[in-house]
């Protein structure tokens, strides 16, 4: 696999583009997008405390493992 690696800033969170890939036409590629950690402005660390925060529930102590794949389950079948 040839992997290629390049830092754009997004502009217009509509659309993203890419020019002078090193990509012939009509070749297949997988594209993944990872925000810069540092300029999420500590929106990470906010969700890290929710997460806390919610596991903490008395509601929560209650939930398996496996009502939670259950769940996933049925969601992904439509249910």
């Amino acid at each position: 696999m040839l992997a290629y690696k390049k830092y754009v800033t997004i502009k217009d969170p509509e659309k993203l583009e890419l020019t002078g890939l090193p990509f012939r036409q009509g070749q297949r590629v997988e594209v993944v997008m990872i925000a810069d950690d540092e300029e999420q402005g500590g929106r990470i660390e906010e969700l890290r405390a929710l997460f806390k925060k919610t596991q903490a529930l008395p509601q929560a102590e209650n939930i398996s493992e496996d009502m939670i794949a259950e769940d996933i389950e049925e969601y992904r079948a439509g249910r």
